[in-house]
């Protein structure tokens, strides 16, 4: 007997739309344990070894511990199951020319030409298919979605783009100084990371898109019509909104019109002075606050005056964390349209109240 994770897939995809579109609430869980049991055999399979770096090599392996992390979980609410196939964050990078490293928390880029005595004589960025690491992403997808059958969505990974690639191939510190010294070698290295891109995402798409064309993107379980993704600077916290301006904006504008559902990662308070910025991009929808370690979570009081001028300049949120208790607190505050509730819950009994709460404030 075949097991269907999601049963209400249409249900949730339809809030998940009026959410991009600012009509709509949606509160998700990173997937709570399931009370009862599976009617198929999911028990994960033992590692390949000790290396973390076989872990990611290894598709088979991968496949069929996301297909039993998935059976073993509860999606209620609006999240929906997706099989991921993540090479850390960044994995444009493996396919411009730099090697991943490896340990068991994390997979980081080492920096390709960090050590280029003169950027201006480096060949351009070009996009490479045939990169080993590159074509490890691709059969985990196809891996991934053979596997599933339909019962869970293949999640596109997280690919990120812009300065923040740049800055895994040259060493942020490196980069930091280029941008100083050498600002036009930077733009222009931006431009052909747009055009990785753009060429990298395609070929993942075709791999993973539903057969009406909807693509799920695993960071932050995003889902939406045509080609969704989130998107990012995360090294946008170590210059000004002028630099940000004119190193960031165009190539991102770009990429967010090129995208149908884009949602930009906020990544700490080093970070909010771009806002103006990101609330200007007409084809970015949707932005997501990450409040960096040691302050107060997402849910907390602090940030709903952030929360409103995003959703006042229409823009969709998305808040990360928080249990079931934080959430009608939070929505008493800032309503219930345009927002996207990403909470840890213990239990299906907690998703369960969390959906009831949602349903009250649609």
């Amino acid at each position: 007997m075949s097991l269907r994770w999601k049963p209400n897939w249409e249900e949730t995809k339809g809030h998940l739309v009026e959410w991009w579109h600012g009509r709509g609430l949606a509160i998700g869980a990173w997937g709570a344990p399931r009370a009862d049991t599976p009617h198929e055999a999911v028990m994960p399979p033992s590692p390949p070894g000790d290396d973390p770096r076989t872990w990611y090599e290894d598709t088979e392996w991968r496949a069929h511990s996301n297909h039993a992390r998935l059976a073993r979980s509860h999606f209620g609410a609006e999240i929906l199951p997706m099989a991921e196939s993540d090479i850390g964050p960044g994995s444009l990078a493996l396919a411009l020319g730099s090697a991943p490293g490896f340990s068991r928390e994390t997979v980081w880029s080492e920096p390709a030409f960090r050590d280029a005595p003169d950027v201006n004589a480096l060949p351009p960025l070009r996009f490479n298919p045939d990169a080993y690491w590159w074509q490890v992403h691709e059969r985990q997808l196809r891996r991934n979605r053979e596997l599933g059958r339909g019962r869970y969505l293949t999640a596109l990974p997280d690919l990120v783009e812009n300065i923040d690639i740049l800055s895994a191939l040259r060493d942020p510190q490196t980069l930091m100084m280029d941008m100083a010294e050498n600002p036009a070698w930077v733009l222009r290295s931006v431009r052909e990371i747009n055009q990785a891109f753009f060429e990298g995402y395609s070929r993942l798409y075709e791999i993973a898109k539903e057969p009406d064309g909807s693509s799920a993107f695993g960071a932050f379980r995003l889902w939406g019509p045509g080609k969704t993704a989130k998107v990012q600077c995360d090294a946008c916290a170590m210059f000004s909104p002028e630099m940000f301006r004119d190193f960031v904006k165009p190539a991102l504008a770009e990429q967010c019109a090129w995208l149908d559902h884009a949602l930009y990662h906020l990544d700490g308070t080093q970070c909010i002075c771009h806002l103006d910025h990101l609330l200007s991009i007409d084809s970015l929808r949707a932005i997501e606050w990450t409040p960096q370690a040691g302050i107060e979570p997402g849910t907390h009081e602090r940030w709903f005056p952030l929360y409103k001028r995003i959703l006042d300049a229409g823009k969709s949120v998305q808040i990360m964390g928080g249990g079931v208790g934080e959430i009608e607190p939070l929505l008493k505050a800032i309503g219930g349209k345009g927002v996207y509730i990403l909470a840890w819950f213990n239990s299906q009994q907690e998703v369960e109240q969390a959906r009831r709460l949602a349903d009250r404030w649609r």
